[in-house]
């Protein structure tokens, strides 16, 4: 489970200080999907940062499975995967194994389950052709199917995605879609921001929408349908920022 409780990020920008995000309250269910949608700039990626130990709160606090994640951070680090948006976290000059060798060194695996979670991603991601290739050779796609393979490397509970599907090829991005999916039939907590409305309609229970750093809704899909009277995500969407709501 994870919960958030009022939680502000202020960030000094020359001499004005702006809140990030503002006063968040929410709630996850363990394995349960939750979208993110919010505008650029709204504060999407702050409150990502933010969970995943990066950035530090203004104000609230932050738990996973009723752990302060600022106050014990190293016990959340092994319990949590994270991918930001154009940060796949690679490194060029290795090979795609040596890469992922070479995190699971930080998640304390041992060698021998190191061997075998690696060749079991490489199969489930059919990398098994380039895993002994150099990563600075790669596609955008190859590149992103490494950067997931490292963020569940270590089979973490929670996994924070910031819009994965950003700039791949079709192929790609149903082979991410699918994960998301198989991720959540073994229990994972997944909470993704993303532009793409039918992605999110397609693979989350719920939905928070940010704008301007404050919460202008958390909940089902189908009580928030309820709500606007309608199924149109983007519709609704719209709308809301519009109402300032």
């Amino acid at each position: 489970m994870i919960e958030i409780k009022g939680v502000t990020k202020y960030f000094k920008e020359k001499k004005k200080t702006i809140a990030a995000v503002q006063d968040i309250h929410v709630t996850i269910a363990q394995g349960e999907i939750v979208g993110l949608l919010g505008e650029n700039g709204a504060g999407k990626t702050t409150l990502l940062r933010m969970l995943s130990t990066v950035l530090e709160p203004s104000e609230g606090n932050m738990f996973i499975h009723g752990i302060n994640i600022h106050k014990q951070p190293d016990k959340i680090k092994q319990r949590i995967g994270v991918l930001f948006g154009g940060e796949t976290g690679l490194y060029d000059r290795l090979t795609a194994r040596e890469n992922l060798a070479y995190f699971a060194k930080f998640y304390g695996m041992s060698k021998h389950e190191t061997k075998i979670r690696i060749e079991e991603l490489a199969k489930r991601f059919g990398m098994k052709d380039y895993l002994d290739r150099r990563v600075g050779g790669f596609s955008k796609g190859m590149r992103q199917k490494v950067a997931i393979a490292r963020t569940i490397l270590h089979n973490p509970d929670v996994i924070l995605f910031d819009e994965p599907t950003t700039g791949l090829d079709i192929t790609s991005a149903n082979m991410f879609r699918e994960l998301i999916k198989s991720l959540q039939r073994e229990g994972k907590t997944i909470v993704f921001s993303s532009h793409i409305m039918e992605e999110v309609e397609m693979l989350c229970q719920s939905i928070i929408m940010i704008h301007k750093g404050k919460m202008i809704y958390q909940g089902t899909n189908e009580q928030l349908y309820t709500e606007e009277e309608s199924t149109d995500l983007n519709y609704i969407f719209m709308s809301r920022i519009v109402r300032g709501a």
